[in-house]
């Protein structure tokens, strides 16, 4: 059996490859970019960026507080370490609850507690409380429940003989202790409110002694927002809002001054309790 037939090939020459002249030098061609283009480049990610917050914004927004748990779980982290970072986290998150379920028992609307690294945590209002007592109630309820969380720290540290419990809640004890000294913004002045607005001038006295003794940031701050906010309560002590607003009934009084001075007392107790070398 023979192949089928194929045609005979006829035989080409490839063409000769084009050389260059000696004295030529290649340069690739490179599109002229017009401004428009140049615009065009630059507005595409912030026009992207703008397209994200226009769809996501509201989201990002109302996760502000776990972004702010976040951020500062992590500067809590670096500072020292895993335990002490959950440890504050969940001592802040139960003391500004306290505020936040008062507020919601007085009809308050009230944000979620926002975190900021270093100075604590905060809730914000968008209304004023109805007078001083209402004020005062919704200022100790954060140190209240702040010192119940702690103490039940202390507790589950005396059942399992742990030194590591005791010291986050000796910092539980003594965040809420702090947060009592009667100087506006903290809690304590706040709740003195109440009482007699003499304790406030006592309160920043005290506070700039501390800073003088115990130079600090975060005790800076605070004096300079406490002399601030005092000034202003000053100026305004004759308006007849005002004295209506700090207008306290008897029992109120009282009722503020255990509540105040009594805890105050109790969380010296508990820190002498859960004080623990720090060679743990």
């Amino acid at each position: 059996m023979q192949p089928p037939y194929l045609p005979e090939q006829e035989e080409y020459e490839s063409p000769p490859a084009w050389e260059a002249p000696e004295d030529y030098q290649y340069s690739p061609i490179r599109p002229q970019r017009s401004a428009r283009d140049v615009v065009r480049r630059i507005w595409a990610p912030i026009a992207a960026a703008g397209a994200f917050l226009a769809k996501y914004g509201a989201v990002l927004f109302k996760a502000k507080f776990l972004f702010s748990i976040f951020v500062s779980f992590g500067f809590y982290l670096w500072l020292g370490g895993v335990w002490f970072a959950v440890g504050l986290i969940v001592l802040l998150f139960v003391h500004e609850m306290g505020h936040v379920i008062e507020a919601r028992r007085q009809g308050l609307p009230v944000s979620a507690p926002m975190f900021i690294p270093f100075l604590g945590a905060m809730i914000t209002l968008k209304e004023y409380p109805r007078d001083a007592w209402h004020e005062a109630t919704m200022a100790l309820a954060g140190p209240l429940l702040g010192s119940l969380g702690a103490t039940v720290i202390y507790a589950v540290g005396l059942v399992e003989d742990s030194n590591r419990l005791k010291a986050i809640a000796f910092l539980g004890f003594f965040i809420n202790l702090f947060n009592l000294l009667p100087v506006v913004p903290l809690d304590g002045g706040r709740a003195v409110a109440a009482l007699h607005p003499a304790l406030w001038l006592v309160g920043l006295v005290g506070l700039g002694a501390l800073t003088v003794v115990r130079p600090n940031p975060i005790l800076i701050i605070i004096l300079v927002f406490a002399a601030m906010e005092l000034w202003r309560r000053w100026q305004m002590r004759g308006d007849p809002a005002a004295r209506a607003y700090y207008r306290v009934l008897p029992w109120q009084r009282a009722a503020v001054a255990v509540s105040y001075f009594g805890l105050a007392a109790l969380l010296v107790l508990g820190m002498h309790e859960t004080h623990v070398p720090r060679s743990f």
